[in-house]
């Protein structure tokens, strides 16, 4: 296998994309399958994409677990990738994430047009980006999820490319091509044939600075959560990849030299399962023809649970890691937010289901739904506790643009003024240390200690690593055929002995490390390898955990004094 360090290392010093397919065949998949045009210009069209950064403050940015293992961020701009496959070939394209690298003036001088895209939580972010290349007078194009529901908010780009691409970019290229491009460009109710999106621009990126890049196979969720955005961009009928499409893109990282973990970012893997389960078995034979270089992780519905079958096929596949949305313990409040699927069913037994078939299973919880009745941090804790889930993603209830709830809660004049903004702060957070941006039935503050409670109580070093614990001795690895490299064994030996050093000696909490640690070593030791990834995610949350109490404890005693006013203003 050639080694790809010298072309990623030339990658970072220009920051631009060069030829690959002379040095790796496969790329040549990569190249856009858009038609070349003739712009009028006295050169190629330079092309800047930008990947505005996550706050620092986010449940998702696990930096310090990226640092042992010598990465800056877990996982790469998928969107953008995919955006830069369409763009037309002649296009010279650099790409800037900013949450691995600092975006120079000079990147943005460099540049015809800037392109900017991605989520609620890099809205203060990617403005300020549109406003600093407008001050270096660049146009700019934004796209995204965010840009998609909030339009209003990203008005001062030069112009908006909103839903799926592979619908508006060609109609905005072809405007552009004449010269007469129109400041917005809108879906509406078609949705992208993704049998037909090209592959991500890899090659515009080092895969060495991410813990594990990323692919998508499908689109789209057959339920109807009321709090969610992504069947209102993406719709009810997921739409899937062709199974030689996905293993291309495989057959990309490959070649450019990954090993280990590859994210699904589906927003349910087991929308479709009649065409996942014809997938899976040709997933399966791409593992055994490389000799299983990769391990995969995805976000699923719970009643993944229910399916043996496709449970064996990802088992066998290389599927060890699944973020599963509970929200909530409570059958009628599951039932009002309209997530039936986890209803009428037992959650700890369809996790220990899903344990049995080799892959651990993350969980996200949301409070301050309308029927709650009383306090609900306990029992959410119970379930967190039962189920053994080491990492639980609890947050507030935030009213999302374009859902069915910010729709009922607006008839219902509920909706705060702004509620789509976020605030520009350096500890902004996310929805785990803010929220509820609508007048909630019950009131704030009790919501908020409910909150507090949850995150003190699942993230202490205590219960945090007994849940390891118990999820790793539990957890099948019959089947693990994870195969690395010599230089990727010591890359993760050394990340292990830097870890035995922060948590087994430095950290307070180092008894209950190595209490998990000896203890899965002798009961599985095959699942020494997840119990480690664990504990190292921990370094994480050992400080998000405090700051999000901190924020939590400043609201609180706002809502406390609020309320004391209350009567004497009255």
């Amino acid at each position: 296998m050639m080694n790809p360090r010298p072309i990623t290392d030339a990658l970072q010093k220009n920051r631009m994309s060069v030829d690959l397919t002379l040095r790796f065949p496969q790329l040549k998949t990569m190249v856009s399958t858009v038609p070349e045009r003739s712009f009028d210009r006295p050169q190629a069209t330079r092309c800047l994409l930008v990947y505005p950064e996550f706050t620092l403050a986010s449940f998702w940015n696990f930096r310090a677990a990226c640092e042992l293992r010598g990465a800056k961020y877990p996982s790469i701009p998928l969107g953008l990738l995919t955006v830069a496959g369409m763009l037309p070939a002649s296009w010279n394209l650099r790409l800037v994430d900013c949450n691995v690298e600092t975006l120079a003036d000079d990147d943005i001088a460099w540049a015809d047009l800037v392109f900017v895209g991605g989520m609620l939580p890099q809205q203060p972010a990617a403005l300020e980006i549109i406003e600093r290349a407008h001050r270096l007078g660049k146009r700019v194009v934004v796209g995204g999820p965010d840009a998609t529901s909030s339009p209003h908010v990203y008005d001062t780009a030069d112009y908006q490319v909103l839903g799926e691409a592979e619908i508006t970019l060609p109609r905005w290229l072809n405007d552009f091509q004449l010269g007469s491009p129109c400041h917005r460009y809108e879906q509406g109710e078609a949705k992208a044939d993704v049998s037909r999106t090209p592959p991500p621009r890899f090659d515009l990126i080092r895969l060495d600075r991410y813990l594990y890049p990323a692919v998508q196979f499908g689109r789209g969720c057959p339920f109807l959560c009321e709090f969610c955005d992504i069947i209102e961009l993406f719709g009810r009928i997921p739409r899937l990849k062709q199974p030689e499409q996905m293993l291309k893109e495989l057959d990309v990282l490959y070649a450019m030299g990954h090993r280990g973990h590859v994210d699904f970012v589906d927003d349910n893997f087991v929308g479709n399962k009649r065409d996942v389960k014809k997938f899976l078995p040709q997933l399966i034979q791409w593992q055994r023809d490389h000799n299983w270089p990769f391990e995969f992780s995805t976000e699923a519905s719970i009643n993944l649970a229910d399916d043996e079958e496709l449970l064996k096929l990802m088992q066998t596949a290389g599927f060890a890691m699944i973020f599963v949305g509970i929200e909530s313990p409570d059958e009628e409040t599951l039932r009002l937010m309209q997530k039936r699927q986890n209803t009428k069913r037992s959650i700890v037994e369809s996790l220990e289901k899903i344990y049995d078939h080799g892959m651990v299973v993350n969980t996200g919880y949301i409070i301050g739904f309308d029927n709650e009745r009383g306090s609900v941090a306990q029992g959410i804790l119970d379930l967190i506790n039962a189920g053994s889930t080491p990492v639980n993603m609890v947050g507030l209830l935030f009213a999302l643009p374009g859902t069915q709830l910010t729709r009922r809660l607006a008839r219902e004049g509920r909706l705060h003024e702004g509620f789509e903004r976020v605030v520009a702060a350096a500890e902004s957070g996310d929805q785990c240390s803010f929220g509820i941006n609508f007048d909630s039935t019950r009131p704030r503050v009790d919501i908020l200690r409910d909150l507090r409670e949850v995150v003190a109580e699942s993230y202490s070093a205590e219960n945090y690593f007994d849940r390891v614990r118990r999820v790793c001795e539990r957890l099948n690895c019959s089947q693990k055929q994870l195969n690395q490299r010599w230089r990727d064994t010591v890359r993760d030996l050394t990340g292990f002995w830097k870890l035995n050093w922060i948590q087994g000696i430095a950290k307070p909490y180092r008894r209950h490390y190595w209490r998990m640690l000896t203890s899965v070593a002798r009961r599985n030791p095959k699942a020494i390898r997840y119990a480690v990834g664990l504990a190292a995610l921990y370094l994480h949350f050992a400080e998000f955990s405090p700051f999000v109490i901190r924020k939590l404890d400043q609201e609180i005693r706002r809502c406390e004094k609020e309320r004391q006013l209350q009567p004497a203003t009255a």
